[in-house]
This record gives C-alpha cells, structure tokens and sequence, in this order.
C-alpha cells in the first residue's frame, strides 16, 4: 500500500528495467517468410508490403545466408508456381518451385531450419485450399493432396512441415503418411488456428492466392469464437502436432494466450501481412516510429505467450537487436 509499496522504485533507470523485464525478444524467436516463385534472377516487389518481393529460387538461396548470418534460426517458404489447376498438381511436383526452393536453401545455409507451408490455395486455379466440390472444398478429398504434398516436401529435405488448410484431420493424415514413408523424425507445426481474417490481404497478393468466388469462412475460423479456438488446437494435439501456430497474431493475443495455457507446446504467432502493411504505411507516412512499434508489437505478442514469431518484420528486428 502507497507510501510503502512504489512500484517506481523498479523503474527508475534502465539497468533496473532491464534486470525486472519480464519479457524479451532475441533472433532465436523469429521465423521469416520467403515467397518463392519461377525464373532466375528473379525479385517481383509486393505493393502493399514494401520491403518484401517473390524471389526465385537462386535468389532466395542467396537471401538464405543474409537470414543466417541475423541470426535468425528459421524461415518458411511458399511456393507461387507458373501453372495451376483444379487440383493444385504443382503442389506435391517434386520438381515444384517449393522442392527446388528447399534444396537450394539447404544447400546454401546449412544451418537454417526450412519450414514449408503445406496448402492447395497458392497452386489451385481457384485459389481455394482444396478440392472443390458442389462450390465448396471438400474435407477429405482435400487430405490425400495435402498428405502427397507434405511427402513431396519432406523428401525435398524440409526440416519441418507447417499444414496452413484447417481441413479437418490433415494433422492424423499427414502424421501417418509421413511415418509410413520413413519421415517419423520430421515434425509438423500446425496452423491450428487460423482464422477467416481481413488482414491476409496483402498475402494473397504475394501469394497470388485469392479466391476466383467466394471466400474461406467454411474451413477456416469465425473471429468471432475463442472456445473453439482451444478446440482446434486440442484436436492438432489429440492428432499428433508437434507445435502450434495462432494466425492472425496482433488482433488475437487473447487467443495466443488461451491455447498457452492449454498446452506446453511449442506455440508460434503469425504476425500476418496486413499487421506489416500497417505499420509500414503508418512509417511511411510519419505518423509512427516504424522500428518502435515494430518492436512493441512483436514483443506483445512473446508476452501473451508465443514462443516464436512468424514475421515479415524478422530481419529488421534482427538487425535492431544487433545480431
């Protein structure tokens, strides 16, 4: 009680803060994305997400070292292919943009974890994350694509797969085909938690992966719901996850909480395209310091219990915290 309890004497000069903080954020948090499409000697700027490109396969090898040498442990890739079709084939082409991607990454930085997102959507015609039947994508036509896919992957050399669909049961499916195919070792971080969100716009335009009708709201969660948000991610654990991933991050602290408190996990915040593109503009603008809120909002996001940190932002927060 005031006069005797000043929650100021803790804070009086940086070397106490320092000493009491709570939370921190280092390299070792960090996953960034790579976008990787066809051709040679190829860097395609994204418009709305200044900073970031679709990089061909030679180039993002090249980029691979400039992650390494942050200090930045890992970083996950997806794949924009020269020709779609109704059932995404270039998915789980072993000779695919994603296979070559991983091979050339590994090869370059041998120290980088290469984690792949396993989807349909960026290599169907339709832009949707599966098989479509009767206008809606179906459950579990959808898991023998997702399960050749994750295969392809991993016999690319992935270290990690990361299933992005929210098909119902693609944790089990892949779990065993990967086991049955002498990929026991290789562990799966799942989207358990994703949700239908307004800020993946600016992805889908990295990723070319618009829907051509509708939208994703039959697979992918309400922002609505919280409950359901524990269900998924006890479902992924109950199927054989190996860690989990929340997406969006900055509007769902509240739910990056909740699945900590469920699980020991490893547990992953997607800090999505559109929390990028906003701060980027707003820097852009002057309305904000870019790195600061930057920094604020990643470290917001380890305090409400993410381990690490899927984020456009992680070679700049790298090179801040001096690595």
């Amino acid at each position: 009680m005031f006069p005797i309890s000043r929650a100021r004497r803790l804070r009086a000069n940086p070397v106490i803060r320092r000493m009491v903080r709570e939370n921190s954020l280092s390299a070792d948090d960090l996953i960034y994305p790579i976008f990787v499409c066809e051709g040679e000697n190829i860097e395609k700027p994204i418009g709305s997400m200044p900073g970031i490109s679709q990089l061909s396969v030679d180039l993002a090898a090249k980029e691979s070292l400039e992650i390494e040498k942050l200090g930045i442990p890992a970083v996950l890739i997806f794949g924009i292919p020269s020709h779609k079709d109704a059932v995404g084939s270039e998915a789980y082409n072993d000779n695919g943009v994603v296979q070559r991607a991983v091979r050339a990454i590994k090869k370059n930085a041998k120290s980088l974890l290469v984690i792949t997102d396993v989807c349909m959507c960026e290599y169907t015609d339709h832009g949707h994350c599966g098989i479509i039947k009767e206008g809606d994508v179906d459950n579990d036509s959808t898991l023998e694509l997702l399960c050749k896919e994750a295969l392809s992957h991993a016999r690319a050399g992935a270290d990690i797969v990361a299933p992005s669909d929210m098909m119902d049961g693609r944790i089990m499916a892949i779990r065993e085909t990967l086991d049955k195919n002498g990929f026991e070792h290789t562990p799966i971080m799942s989207y358990a938690v994703k949700y239908a969100s307004v800020y993946y716009g600016p992805f889908r335009e990295a990723a070319e992966s618009a829907p051509a009708f509708g939208d994703r709201k039959t697979y992918q969660m309400d922002p609505a719901n919280r409950r359901e948000a524990v269900k998924e991610a006890l479902q992924d654990i109950a199927e054989g996850t190996d860690m989990m991933i929340v997406k969006p991050a900055l509007a769902y602290l509240d739910i990056i909480r909740d699945i900590r408190e469920v699980t020991e996990l490893p547990l992953a915040a997607y800090s999505v395209s559109g929390e990028y593109s906003m701060i980027m503009a707003a820097a852009g603008k002057g309305w904000i310091d870019g790195d600061k809120v930057m920094m604020e909002t990643l470290l917001s996001m380890k305090r409400a219990g993410a381990d690490m940190i899927i984020t456009y932002f992680a070679k700049r927060a790298a090179q801040i915290m001096g690595y």
